[in-house]
C-alpha cells in the first residue's frame, strides 16, 4: 500500500458562489463545513499519512479560530495559498513529507466522494504514475462567441470532464511543478501532461459534484444522504456536528 499525502485547495475567491457570509469551502452543508466533508473521506484511510488544507491569507486567522483545536487533534496541516491555484498547490507540495509516495489533490469544495472512487484512482496512480477521476461528457457541446452566439457544435466523442482526486507519484508531481512556466492551469493533470506523461482516466460519477453556486449545496445535501458513510477513526470529532457549525 502506497503512502499518500492529500492536498485540499480551499484558497479560491468563490466569485460565483455569491454569499456574503461564506466562501464555498466553508459554507455549512448538512451540519458541517463543505471542506470537512471532503477531508473526512480521507482521514479514515490507512494509506493517507498526511492531509494539507490550503487557505488564503485573508481567511487564515478566521479558519484557525474556528477549526484550530480540532485540526490539531486530527493532525491536519494548514498552509496559505498563493496568487494562482498552482501557487497554492506548490505551497502545499513544499510541505509534503519525505516518506510520501503518492500525492492526491482534491477540491475542498467537492464533498460528495465515495470510498470506492478513491480506491480506484489511488490504485491506478500507484500502477501508472498518474490518474484522475473523470466522467464521459454526455451533453451536446457548443462553442460560442463573446456575444453568446453559437460558432460550432463540438464533437463530444472521447471527451471526459475532469474531476478530483487527481493522484500522482510524488517524483512526477514535483517534476511537473518544477517545470511549470507560470501559465495559469485549472487542474494538476495539465502540468503532468506537459511533461509527456500519460494520465490514466478512472471513471468517476456525476454525483461527485463541485460546489460552485448555492444551488449546488442543496443538491450536495441530497447526494450525501445516499452515499455510503466513511468509516471514521475512533474518537473522530466529525461525529459531533456541533463542533463544525
Amino acid at each position: 500500500m502506497s503512502t499518500v499525502a492529500v492536498i485540499l485547495p480551499a484558497a479560491g475567491a468563490s466569485q460565483r458562489f455569491h454569499d456574503k457570509n461564506y466562501k464555498k469551502p466553508f459554507a455549512p452543508l448538512s451540519g458541517k463545513a463543505v471542506w470537512l466533508h471532503s477531508a473526512e473521506k480521507f482521514l479514515s484511510r490507512q494509506d493517507v499519512q498526511q492531509l494539507i488544507v490550503v487557505v488564503s491569507d485573508e481567511d487564515r486567522e478566521e479558519f484557525n479560530r474556528k477549526f484550530g483545536a480540532n485540526l490539531a487533534f486530527l493532525d491536519v496541516e494548514v498552509c496559505c495559498g498563493g496568487t494562482e491555484r498552482a501557487d497554492s498547490i506548490q505551497n502545499a507540495l513544499d510541505r509534503v513529507r519525505d516518506d510520501i509516495e503518492l500525492i492526491a489533490v482534491h477540491d475542498a469544495a467537492r464533498p460528495c466522494l465515495a470510498e470506492k472512487w478513491i480506491d480506484a484512482v489511488f490504485e491506478a496512480a500507484a500502477r501508472d504514475g498518474a490518474a484522475i477521476l473523470a466522467e464521459p461528457v454526455s451533453s451536446t457541446l457548443k462553442r460560442v462567441d463573446d456575444k453568446r452566439k453559437i460558432e460550432a457544435t463540438v464533437d463530444r466523442q472521447n471527451l471526459w470532464a475532469a474531476q478530483t482526486p487527481q493522484v500522482f507519484r510524488r517524483e512526477l508531481f514535483a517534476k511537473a511543478y518544477a517545470a511549470r512556466d507560470g501559465t495559469a492551469v485549472t487542474d494538476d493533470a495539465t502540468l503532468v501532461e506537459q511533461l509527456g506523461q500519460r494520465v490514466t482516466v478512472v471513471p468517476g460519477s456525476s454525483l461527485n459534484i463541485k460546489i460552485t453556486t448555492r444551488d449546488d449545496l442543496r443538491l450536495a445535501e441530497q447526494i450525501l444522504k445516499i452515499l455510503p458513510k466513511p468509516k471514521g477513526p475512533s474518537g473522530n470529532p466529525f461525529a459531533n456536528d456541533d463542533l463544525w457549525r
